[in-house]
């Protein structure tokens, strides 16, 4: 029956319309969105090259202010860069200096977008959701 093209293109189960979650826990409202703390100092850059250190990416955005921190999202796996990372400014205005001058700018070879970076928190849940909003 396993063979049978009739029973491998037959219709789903009404199983599969479930929940999928094995979890006892009430069903999670996402509700209404509400904006986090975020007071606009956290950057979100992309188009970085795998060779990027969190160092170069430091001493990079350090032209334009001072930088609080520096994250560099790296496979955990091969612990290679995925391409993307969060710098945090000291200051709102070296925020705005480091998107207005650094956006599409050359970093080992590769151009580089640099946006704020926005965090999302659903009303009454724990969950969040990352958006990128363009300035």
């Amino acid at each position: 029956m396993a063979d049978s093209p009739r029973r491998r293109y037959a219709s789903p189960s009404p199983r599969r319309y479930r929940s999928r979650s094995r979890s006892r826990s009430p069903a999670r409202d996402y509700g209404e969105r509400t904006e986090a703390n975020n007071p606009g100092n956290n950057l979100y850059v992309t188009g970085l090259s795998t060779r990027v250190t969190e160092k170069d990416l430091e001493d990079h955005f350090a032209v334009e202010g001072k930088v609080m921190e520096c994250r560099l999202v790296v496979d955990p796996r091969t612990r290679e860069s995925r391409g993307f990372g969060f710098v945090t400014m000291d200051s709102l205005e070296d925020a705005e200096r480091c998107i207005k001058y650094l956006n599409r700018s050359i970093l080992e070879g590769r151009v580089i977008t640099v946006e704020k970076k926005f965090r999302l928190n659903y009303a009454g849940s724990e969950a969040a959701v990352c958006l990128t909003i363009s300035t």
